[in-house]
């Protein structure tokens, strides 16, 4: 009697998962008219989608953002379903022919029921990927760009101006920097220390570059130096206007925290036209420059104005005896007064002090 009754379930059981598989293919086939257009509607949303991310990719990364890894992932998947639905809308027309009985049955019912199975699982893909893609953010700030650590001389008296201008860079009140003073004072030597100074204390900047103007001025030239420093390196660049260039270095530095050193100004800089955004309390960056003209310094709307003075005597003939070393000082009893005579020709002025007592330091007589 047992095995009579458990012989009825099995033969129950079976029937029961046969008619589910019949229906179930039924119903992949009878729908296949509903869910061919919707799958068609859902190609369309999904393309649609993966454009504006792909779009907002694109901004973001003209702007030297980097695009987030899911962000990567979701548009790869994106293109391979789009792939898969294109091709099986291409079939659709086929399938549709072998449709009979009002669409209920076909007469090539295998294929018609994989077919329809197929469609009616990347509708579910596609849906299910649609509302993946809702990103708040694509992309995010590259790691802190490192300085380029710039070769210098540290001559004596140097460390109180660099401690007030460093002082400069961190007051948010102070958003435009100008180093002033006579020719071979000492400022390119200043802003080279201030430069090395950001590889060993970034203080959350994000961009450091340095360039070099001097007389022969030309916007294209800061542009170009500029662009180098953030990855504009293509030849599409070198061929764009400098209001091109203008636009695209704008783009990258007002979402940035930067600092931008020009040395050696003999005219005001457009930062306009060179695309720098004005330095301000809101964006934190900073624009540092070196001039001979205090004139300058008012044009360029230096919110802190540093007069690089000479050294003084004492300053000043260290330096100098630090340059000829102590073998030439010692070679003949006159040469120390004539050293002292040639410190106070060169004023104070620390490129003269260098320049000849480095040229001094192989002579030993009175007459050389």
């Amino acid at each position: 009697m047992g095995n009579c009754c458990s012989v009825q379930f099995s033969f129950e059981n079976i029937l029961i998962r046969a008619w589910d598989s019949i229906v179930g293919q039924a119903n992949y086939v009878s729908k296949l008219r509903q869910t061919l257009p919707s799958l068609s509607a859902a190609l369309d949303e999904l393309k649609a989608q993966r454009n504006d991310v792909q779009r907002k990719v694109d901004l973001a990364e003209q702007r030297r953002l980097t695009r987030l890894e899911r962000v990567q992932l979701w548009l790869s998947k994106a293109d391979t379903m789009i792939t898969e639905a294109e091709i099986l809308i291409a079939d659709g027309p086929r399938e549709m022919n072998n449709l009979c009985l009002g669409g209920c049955a076909s007469k090539s019912c295998l294929s018609s029921y994989k077919f329809g199975k197929r469609v009616a699982e990347k509708l579910e893909d596609i849906k299910d990927h649609l509302n993946k893609g809702a990103f708040v953010e694509v992309a995010e700030s590259q790691p802190a760009a490192s300085v380029v650590v710039r070769p210098d001389e540290r001559p004596i008296a140097l460390e109180s101006a660099i401690n007030e201008i460093w002082s400069c860079v961190m007051d948010k009140d102070v958003g435009i920097i100008g180093l002033y003073g006579i020719g071979g004072v000492g400022k390119t030597t200043l802003l080279n220390q201030i430069n090395n100074k950001f590889s060993t204390t970034p203080e959350g900047f994000n961009v450091i570059i340095w360039a070099l103007v001097s007389k022969d001025y030309n916007v294209e030239k800061i542009q170009d130096r500029i662009g180098e420093k953030i990855g504009f390196l293509d030849k599409s660049w070198k061929s764009k206007s400098v209001e091109q260039k203008a636009e695209d270095i704008y783009g990258v530095l007002h979402n940035k925290r930067f600092v931008v050193l020009l040395d050696d100004l003999w005219e005001s800089v457009d930062l306009n036209r060179v695309g720098i955004p004005k330095p301000n309390q809101e964006n934190g960056s900073k624009f540092i420059f070196t001039t001979r003209s205090l004139v300058v310094c008012g044009e360029m709307e230096a919110r802190k104005r540093i007069k690089v003075e000479c050294l003084k005597p004492e300053e000043a003939w260290k330096l100098f005896l630090d340059k000829v070393g102590d073998e030439t000082l010692n070679s003949h009893p006159d040469i120390p007064k004539l050293a002292e005579q040639v410190v106070k020709e060169c004023g104070g002025l620390p490129l003269a002090l260098i320049t000849i007592g480095r040229a001094m330091a192989c002579k030993t007589t009175p007459g050389e």
